[in-house]
């Protein structure tokens, strides 16, 4: 029987010499130091050596990791005296080093090319929760800072993640009404009092979250200010659950 010649082998056969081109155009480059490297999108042995991905043991709500494995399905002391309004937070690794630099090029410096590799880690991270969604939803910008930034940086990394997991993307479920201040260097009650109120759901969208599982996607879980007054109103639409995703997020001293 002859090789059968379907359209993604005419399309492959296709795109391979464009490729090739671009390549000596673009040599591929590791994402955070710029070392040469084999493929796009990827990392030298010296970048991905110092990543600190967030692998089990970890609480259960706050996907704190844990230094000792405390036993299934322990919660962190945080998580008990001050539990978040959303259901869970899982995040792909800890912000320093190479990962924040991988954060910075996304959000300021123009590095949308970054948004797929970052997202493929979060599907990872996931613990299962994206699989199990009814819907993706990215934290807003405010049309002003949108518009200045033209994109936003978790709604690159989000629809990267409807693409990966085949789930449906709610760009437009979740507006930011309330043109904060910027959320770096400011405390935690700080950061809760500047987004109180930012985020709306439009008249007649409110269907789009109810009794539906969402995970809601940002880049950065530090305080969770943000993305609690989000999930806040996800709820106060009838969200049935809310997973929070981030590619990272800052910790203090391992449990």
């Amino acid at each position: 029987m002859g090789r059968e010649i379907t359209v993604s082998m005419l399309r492959a056969g296709l795109i391979k010499p464009w490729s090739a081109l671009a390549d000596l155009i673009y040599p591929p480059a590791c994402a955070g130091c710029g070392t040469s490297t084999g493929a796009h999108r990827s990392l030298c042995p010296a970048c991905w050596s110092g990543i600190r991905f967030i692998e089990r043991p970890y609480c259960e709500v706050l996907g704190s990791p844990f230094f000792h494995d405390l036993g299934t399905g322990i919660l962190s002391a945080e998580a008990i005296a001050d539990p978040p309004v959303f259901d869970r937070l899982r995040s792909a690794a800890i912000h320093d080093g190479v990962v924040r630099d991988l954060v910075l090029g996304l959000k300021y410096r123009d590095r949308t090319d970054l948004a797929p590799m970052m997202a493929g880690w979060m599907l990872r991270a996931s613990d299962g929760t994206v699989a199990a969604c009814d819907a993706i939803i990215p934290v807003p910008l405010h049309r002003a800072r949108l518009f200045s930034r033209k994109y936003n940086q978790a709604a690159e990394l989000a629809c990267h993640l409807a693409r990966l997991s085949d789930k449906p993307l709610l760009a437009a479920t979740l507006l930011r009404v309330k043109r904060t201040t910027q959320q770096v260097g400011l405390g935690a009650r700080a950061r809760q009092d500047n987004v109180r109120g930012a985020f709306a759901i439009p008249e007649g969208r409110a269907g789009d979250v109810f009794g539906r599982r969402i995970v809601l996607v940002d880049d950065v879980y530090t305080t969770g200010a943000t993305v609690a007054a989000a999930t806040k109103m996800l709820k106060k639409a009838g969200a049935a659950d809310v997973t929070v995703l981030t590619f990272a997020r800052a910790v203090g001293d391992l449990i």
